[in-house]
């Protein structure tokens, strides 16, 4: 299997496990995936918990790489690759820089999320290049498909209540 073939699997695994919280109370479009660079092998994988842990830094990326590791019981993951329904915002990617991820693969942009919430508009391969620490980003990949978790009408019955739309003059 090839890397694109790879990461495309891995992708659409993971927007089925995070379209999973459409059965939830509390439903989210961002979801993540850490595997092993070379066997692929799963992990860890998280969905946002912002709401849910009333805690602002709980997004998916950031709750994947704690808990990886803390089940690898190392603060590194270098040779381990992330996966993330939309490209990560800067406090994410400055933790998988700081973990010492491989790569960082995502699906929707941060300009796909911001139609429906609000970001940070600083692309994550502009932090990877900016810092002196090794990280390929690749992206966006399956970028409709990971789209389609923040359209879905669950979701966006969800954001109504978020409070976060962005704002308009």
């Amino acid at each position: 299997m090839s890397v694109e073939q790879s990461d495309e699997a891995h992708l659409k695994s993971l927007v089925k496990f995070t379209a999973l919280s459409f059965r939830t109370p509390r439903p989210v479009p961002f979801g993540a995936l850490i595997v092993d660079s070379q066997t692929g092998e799963t992990l860890m994988r998280a969905r946002n918990a912002v709401a849910v842990e009333n805690d602002p830094s709980s997004h998916a990326e950031l709750r994947t790489v704690r808990l990886a590791c803390k089940k690898r019981k190392s603060y590194s993951l270098q040779g381990y690759t992330l996966y993330s329904t939309c490209e990560p915002c800067p406090m994410c990617m400055a933790n998988a820089l700081w973990a010492g991820l491989d790569r960082v693969v995502y699906g929707a942009t941060i300009e796909d999320a911001n139609r429906h919430c609000r970001q940070i508009q600083i692309p994550a391969e502009e932090l990877a290049r900016r810092s002196d620490m090794k990280c390929i980003v690749t992206g966006p990949v399956l970028r409709e498909l990971c789209y389609t978790l923040f359209t879905h009408p669950r979701m966006l019955a969800a954001f109504a209540t978020w409070g976060t739309r962005k704002e308009t003059a």
